[in-house]
């Protein structure tokens, strides 16, 4: 594309110049959880957000693989996801899936006026490299309303990144609501078994939640063989019917954004006395203490303890210091969610340490912990 088509493009395409791209972590630069999980698969084993922030893996069948962030990128990129397979799977069941997913609030997805006589065109883009040549699909579930549309494109040459783009046709059938639950499910499938390919295929056209439409009848099985290798980044959604280029954000920014549906903290230790949380001692054994949130999330979300730094547990040390008192080192926490903005947390002892009832505390904990509200 020329410099004069691509800000033509830009000026048609009725959006901002920022702002324009509606998915999240789309250059793959933000990975909380990990930047690489190991057996994934079979039949669904270690499926869903494991590496990259927004990304998940929903599979069914007897492949397994390595889900990564791969520093093998494009020029203007620094990271991309990756999906290597481990185990094959040459023989697939008739309803078998594997997919890279993307979720999106519907309040995200106003812009298009889906359900209504303004529908609007949309376009994916993105760019992609396989050792796997051959057609593959990209799907569209419309959870509000029971509805799929899908596409498909070819990589054409091996080990090369390609820059592919499809364009969804608007559809005036089912708004999506307008509230943070999840209204739109965007799908790479990297194989699919003969019922899902045995309608005919949705080519663009929204149509019914109809399973046999929603894979092109030619997609490949990445999962032929063992080490067979897929890559994407510059993942981008836009209104209007040219992919325009890509929109680069700061990583804090993309930070932000995911921070809105995970978000982790990596406690410290000890010595280097860390506060975390502020709080109140209400009894001999029990500190209350709250932790506000980085960023607002979508809904109020799950508590999980991840680790005892380093040591493998999932009780945390954790040092409460009372305003007229020295540390004491406790090894119990329960948690209760306020809401979308902060946590309050129970620290309770349950060995020797007695806390000074009435006091004023500040609290470092000496370990891990995720805040999850994806969709």
């Amino acid at each position: 594309m020329s410099k004069a088509a691509e800000l033509a493009a830009l000026i048609g395409s009725q959006t901002a110049l920022s702002n324009r791209n509606l998915i999240i972590n789309g250059a793959m630069q933000v990975a909380q959880r990990a930047t690489s999980k190991t057996n994934v698969g079979p039949n669904g084993t270690g499926e869903g957000y494991t590496v990259l922030d927004r990304f998940q893996i929903s599979l069914s069948g007897d492949q397994v693989s390595t889900f990564s962030q791969s520093t093998d990128a494009p020029s203007g990129f620094s990271n991309s996801a990756k999906i290597e397979v481990t185990t094959a799977d040459t023989s697939l069941a008739s309803t078998q899936f594997w997919h890279l997913r993307y979720a999106f609030e519907g309040r995200d997805l106003q812009s298009l006026a889906k359900g209504t006589s303004d529908a609007k065109p949309f376009t994916v883009s993105f760019y992609v490299k396989s050792n796997k040549t051959g057609v593959y699909t990209v799907g569209l579930g419309d959870t509000d309303n029971d509805r799929q549309n899908a596409l498909s494109y070819t990589i054409n040459s091996s080990n090369t990144w390609e820059r592919k783009s499809l364009t969804f046709n608007p559809d005036t059938t089912g708004a999506f609501d307008n509230d943070n639950n999840m209204s739109l499910r965007l799908n790479f499938a990297l194989l699919g078994g003969a019922d899902l390919k045995s309608g005919t295929f949705f080519n663009g056209t929204w149509g019914g939640d109809v399973d046999a439409n929603a894979v092109h009848p030619s997609q490949v099985n990445l999962a032929d063989t063992v080490g067979n290798e897929w890559y994407i980044t510059g993942v981008q959604m836009e209104l209007g019917e040219q992919a325009t280029p890509f929109e680069h954000r700061s990583f804090a920014d993309e930070l932000a954004r995911c921070q809105r549906y995970y978000e982790r903290y990596s406690g410290w230790t000890e010595a280097e006395a860390t506060l975390l949380l502020s709080g109140r001692i209400l009894s001999s054994n029990r500190n209350d203490a709250c932790y506000f949130f980085r960023t607002k999330k979508r809904a109020a979300p799950s508590l999980t303890m991840i680790s005892d730094n380093g040591s493998g547990g999932t009780s945390p040390s954790i040092v409460v210091f009372p305003s007229n008192a020295t540390s004491e080192t406790l090894s119990f926490i329960s948690a209760a969610i306020s809401g979308a903005n902060t946590c309050s947390a129970i620290i309770r002892t349950t060995g020797g340490a007695t806390l000074t009832n009435g006091h004023n505390s500040t609290t470092m904990m000496a370990t891990d912990f995720a805040f999850d509200a994806e969709l």
